[in-house]
């Protein structure tokens, strides 16, 4: 007997992997849900102090669509890994971050939440998956929630319904070629 699956809900999408794209791939679908006439939320956990094309280009399209898509930057833009203590300030912004996509996704104001490099806030150990879980589990039915950012926890990865792995074929940086604004910024 086939399993009875509804056609339409909220899906829970991750972009991962050392590729280039996580983020504006999901900026892409953002900018598609807004065309349907969908109302989204970016949050940025990482971004903050440093200045992203994507901000730009969401001002040049009419700045936030009449409040149909809002990008908050939540972090200071650099989060320092490895070796000491994560900043308690940084810790502190990671939280906020979660604290407002969790009342975000459970609100019914936002058909779809981008959580922007949430993956990296969880690979270092910034905030715990199973509290991401949690709330992914029990979101409201019909909202589409978006996670970015390199090695997505197992966890999550089991329950997304899609997961796209960017893979890095080759990279101008590679050759010598600097970070050029309005592709990798």
């Amino acid at each position: 007997m086939k399993s009875e699956t509804p056609s339409r809900r909220g899906l829970i999408l991750i972009n991962t992997g050392p590729g280039k794209g996580k983020t504006t791939a999901a900026m892409g679908t953002a900018l598609r849900a807004v065309g349907c006439g969908m109302k989204v939320l970016m949050l940025q956990f990482i971004k903050g102090s440093w200045h992203y094309g994507e901000l730009d280009a969401v001002e040049a399209l009419g700045g936030n669509f009449a409040g149909n898509f809002v990008i908050k930057q939540m972090g200071r833009g650099f989060v320092k890994v490895g070796g000491a203590e994560a900043d308690p300030e940084d810790l502190r912004l990671v939280q906020s971050a979660w604290d407002e996509a969790r009342e975000a996704i459970n609100s019914g104001e936002w058909d779809m939440v981008v959580l922007d490099e949430i993956n990296y806030a969880i690979s270092y150990k910034m905030l715990d998956p199973a509290v991401v879980a949690e709330t992914l589990r029990s979101k409201p039915e019909m909202v589409h929630v978006i996670l970015t950012g390199r090695n997505a926890h197992p966890l999550l990865v089991e329950l997304a319904d899609t997961v796209t792995e960017m893979r890095e074929v080759k990279h101008a940086y590679q050759r010598g070629i600097l970070a050029q604004k309005g592709i990798e910024y």
